[in-house]
């Protein structure tokens, strides 16, 4: 539910019969699936989505699929993150609509695994862009991007990020089932290749103080058939009506559906902690202090122009991430919400942001799930059980935060008080 990947080990011999029937699981083991009660769950394969895994070289060979989770009478399972995409997908569809996406994802490359209590090493000291023979992320992006093309997955490009040992690599745009299914193979990809040259790999969204967080920076494209939705010549920006609607459906329901694409206690460190990510709500173009930015790369090809979503971190759940965000520029669209004004500069500071009128993101995760628990968009696109679950589990994470004390507490206090 969280994003985390699950597996069963499939004999080739039973390869056909998981075809036919599916396989079976205990879902009540499983966190946010089911009752002990209703437990009886299966999975089925998707064929679409085989592909050899290349690191393992040595003979008998091992392929994966993703699943799709049913329940016993053959209906989807409602706690199926990835159902919950295709449900938003199709009422897409049914609008005459194809989702595409294309993100920009940000980790982190350690010394080794850290201790508990020790602070991660990074691999280097480099920066952004940095091409150095000391930054050995040159080779670690290389293996990577190797094993990503060799499963079926095309790489944009990738390049050293702008905190020590940061690094980018960036996919491909596709449609958006293909695109998370695509971010749960990059995770895996990313840690084996790090455990294979000896390396630490986290999508830790603010591992530093000091430094910037890691996020997933995820272009949006909207096509009705071979139409670019969101492009009209000779409009300002080359933006659609409907495509500055589906900016202003993106904005207005920012906090409902910030608990879902920044999940985690620390992502909120990463939203408020400076640098390039957005902390308050606003759009612009050339502008990355912004929630939404429009790229102006290519401002005369009209199949180039999309919108960029700078808030979600590497660490989410994708599937749940693109339909929120999905049903949240729809519901612009279908109510014809109208679009601010673009902020025209990069607003730094508070009191830059309060001089603009302009609202901030969730200052944290207890406010992201107050944003969410009031939210009908959110509970329509999540269905009850992930809805429900999502504030219960989120709830339980920020109370056991708030009872820690941490390192500054004991730093700052025990020799002062």
């Amino acid at each position: 539910m969280l994003g985390f990947l699950k597996s069963v080990a499939v004999a080739p011999a039973e390869l056909e019969n998981a075809f036919d029937e599916g396989i079976g699981f205990d879902g009540s083991v499983i966190q946010g699936f089911a009752r002990s009660q209703e437990s009886d769950m299966l999975v089925m394969p998707d064929p679409s989505t085989f592909t050899i895994l290349p690191w393992r070289t040595e003979a008998p060979g091992a392929a994966r699929m993703f699943c799709d989770i049913i329940m016993p009478d053959g209906a989807p399972s409602p706690a199926d993150p990835r159902n919950v995409l295709k449900r938003t997908l199709n009422r897409a569809a049914k609008m005459g609509y194809s989702f595409y996406t294309h993100p920009e994802i940000e980790f982190f490359l350690f010394k080794e695994e850290p201790k508990k209590g020790e602070a991660p090493q990074p691999v280097d000291s480099a920066g952004y862009f940095d091409h150095t023979p000391s930054v050995v992320g040159n080779d670690f992006r290389r293996q990577a991007i190797t094993l990503l093309e060799a499963m079926g997955i095309s790489v944009e490009f990738s390049h050293h990020e702008g905190a020590p040992g940061q690094q980018e690599i960036d996919l491909r745009y596709a449609d958006a089932l293909s695109t998370a299914d695509n971010i749960m193979t990059f995770r895996l990809v990313v840690k084996e290749v790090a455990l294979d040259q000896g390396f630490y790999a986290s999508f830790m969204p603010k591992p530093f103080t000091d430094h910037p967080g890691s996020g997933m920076h995820t272009h949006l494209s909207l096509f009705e058939g071979e139409r670019n939705v969101f492009y009209e010549e000779g409009a300002p920006l080359q933006l659609s009506q409907e495509g500055r609607s589906f900016i202003a459906g993106l904005l207005k329901h920012a906090p409902e559906y910030s608990a879902i694409t920044n999940q985690w206690v620390n992502s909120y460190k990463r939203l408020h902690g400076g640098g390039e990510a957005p902390s308050h709500i606003s759009w612009g173009y050339n502008n990355r202090s912004s929630l939404v930015r429009i790229p102006m790369y290519k401002p005369n090809k009209s199949n180039s122009t999309r919108i960029e979503l700078r808030s979600p971190d590497s660490a989410c759940n994708p599937y749940l991430a693109f339909a929120v965000i999905l049903a949240a520029g729809l519901k612009g669209i279908e109510g014809k919400y109208q679009l601010q004004d673009p902020a025209g500069i990069d607003l730094t500071s508070a009191e830059e942001v309060a001089a603009a009128g302009l609202t901030s993101l969730p200052r944290d995760l207890n406010g992201a799930i107050d944003a969410m628990a009031q939210s009908e968009l959110v509970r329509e696109t999540l269905g009850e059980h992930v809805f429900e679950y999502v504030l219960r589990n989120k709830r339980a994470e920020w109370a056991e935060y708030q009872r820690q004390v941490s390192v500054y507490e004991l730093d700052r206090y025990l020799p002062l008080l």
